[in-house]
């Protein structure tokens, strides 16, 4: 994996646009995964996914991370920054697997007379889910989720398909996906200086950097606008020059 260009990223921008979140965080991999099949990329476990959204916004912006949340107590905004170093957990056991991106690679599990095999989530498995719509519960979501990711369950020898397992069981594969994959599911503890509500809010990689790709690439847009207008220069020679420089010849014409 590299760092995208000014004009890669801006083309991964455009795109975006008109995709799903999920295309979205495979379309930027696979700019950033020169020689990497798509298909490659979209069976990455989602924590191994969001690793190196993380890594790729490192790059493309640097290494601390500045948000919004509102307290859940009393209303408040609070404006508070994270480093990426912060939201990288210690990755768990990963039983014989050689690597953390291998979501294929199945995991086992032994619940009450119940064994079970199965593999972490990937964005194909969440592209299932979400192709039932809005209409579909968490419910429903989550049978579904299990249903694409189990492997093999029996029950004293004979097969047991994934719906018929008991909500207990379905419960104690799920968190042992969340043990598997502990950066599939990042949340942030905060704390309010107002009212001292302390609360935990999850954190998306994917939305908060699209968040920051989108307002810069509206900001760099504007900067070609005033250049291109001023000496005219081409969109990718801009493009190609440092934002240092850039904003040189910005000063120079008064922006």
């Amino acid at each position: 994996m590299r760092a995208l260009t000014a004009s890669e990223l801006l083309t991964a921008w455009e795109r975006g646009l008109s995709q799903t979140p999920l295309e979205r965080a495979l379309g930027l991999l696979g700019a950033a995964c020169d020689g990497e099949p798509a298909e490659a990329l979209a069976r990455l476990s989602i924590g191994e996914r969001d690793e190196r959204l993380l890594t790729l916004r490192e790059w493309t912006f640097g290494g601390q991370l500045v948000s919004l949340a509102s307290c859940p107590g009393c209303g408040e905004q609070l404006e508070f920054s994270i480093s990426a170093a912060d939201l990288r957990p210690v990755p768990a056991a990963r039983d014989g697997r050689d690597s953390p991106g291998e979501a294929s690679a199945p995991l086992s599990l032994r619940s009450g007379e119940y064994e079970l095999s199965f593999r972490l989530p990937n964005s194909l498995d969440l592209a299932a889910v979400a192709s039932g719509g809005a209409m579909r519960s968490v419910e429903e979501a989550a049978a579904v989720l299990l249903e694409s990711c189990l492997v093999e369950a029996s029950r004293g020898g004979e097969a047991v398909r994934a719906a018929d397992l008991p909500p207990e069981v379905a419960a104690a594969v799920a968190r042992r996906m969340a043990e598997a994959d502990p950066r599939a599911e990042v949340e942030l503890a905060l704390n309010c200086p107002a009212c001292g509500e302390g609360w935990q809010a999850p954190f998306d990689i994917e939305s908060f950097f699209w968040g920051e790709i989108g307002a810069w690439a509206r900001r760099v847009l504007g900067e070609v606008h005033v250049l291109a207008s001023s000496y005219g220069w081409r969109e990718i020679d801009i493009l190609n020059m440092s934002a240092r420089r850039r904003q040189f010849y910005l000063d120079l014409v008064g922006v």
